[in-house]
């Protein structure tokens, strides 16, 4: 579940790190720079530079502001939660690379449009990718494609990609120095598995009875045949 890498994301001569992105979650945590560097054990100074840095070559990532009744702050951008979640991806990939968790869950097909069909659920409908005329069958969903949010701040079901959306309950979460797996149960017969970096298991505060919302885009939940469709037939 750890294998030994170093995810990086490169603009230019400018590498993005797991330091990094630990800086940026600091500042998201901490609504401050100087509180982040502090809560951190590191120098304001040479955090103020490498943030300099980075936003030179990725772009705005935290907005400052000064003075004023709450003495200022900085607040992530954005652009700087894209990158952070950008660099998650990376990271739960390698990890899938090492080992790929999928949920399985049984359904009926009951509409379609083209490749994409949707199938009715104990936990609710399914949008997936079908094989053409299979109607009994069993959803695949990997775990690196499965993305948990707080639920005052998951995204909108309308003008999103990720179409499958479902309100759950964290049942498990296994850590992992760098990516962990948490067991969400989203009413189906079995709990949806995530992987999730251990920066979005703090920043989330996963543990069991934690509410939470699940997203998948339907282009990652493929189907297969249910084993017992031909006895039906």
């Amino acid at each position: 579940m750890d294998p030994s890498f170093e995810a990086q994301l490169r603009e230019g001569d400018v590498v993005f790190t797991e330091r990094d992105a630990t800086l940026l979650e600091a500042i998201r945590e901490h609504g401050s720079l100087n509180r982040a560097a502090e809560a951190l054990g590191r120098s304001y100074s040479r955090s103020q530079k490498r943030l300099g840095a980075l936003e030179a070559a990725f772009g705005t990532l935290v907005e400052r502001t000064r003075g004023g009744p709450g003495g200022g702050g900085s607040q992530v951008t954005e652009e700087g939660k894209a990158l952070l979640n950008r660099f998650e991806r990376l990271e739960t990939g390698y990890a899938a690379v090492a080992s790929v968790t999928e949920t399985v869950i049984e359904g009926t097909v009951i509409d379609r449009e083209g490749e994409i069909a949707e199938i009715e659920t104990a936990a609710g409908p399914i949008r997936a990718l079908v094989p053409p005329g299979s109607e009994q069958v069993q959803v695949g969903i990997r775990a690196d494609a499965v993305t948990l949010h707080d639920p005052a701040e998951a995204p909108p079901t309308v003008g999103t990609s990720a179409r499958n959306r479902f309100d759950g309950s964290v049942e498990s979460v296994t850590p992992g120095e760098n990516v962990g797996q948490v067991a969400v149960d989203i009413g189906a017969e079995t709990p949806l598995r995530a992987l999730v970096t251990a920066r979005s298991r703090d920043r989330l505060g996963l543990e069991p009875g934690r509410d939470v919302v699940v997203t998948f885009k339907a282009t990652s939940a493929q189907c297969t045949e249910s084993a017992g469709a031909a006895a039906v037939e």
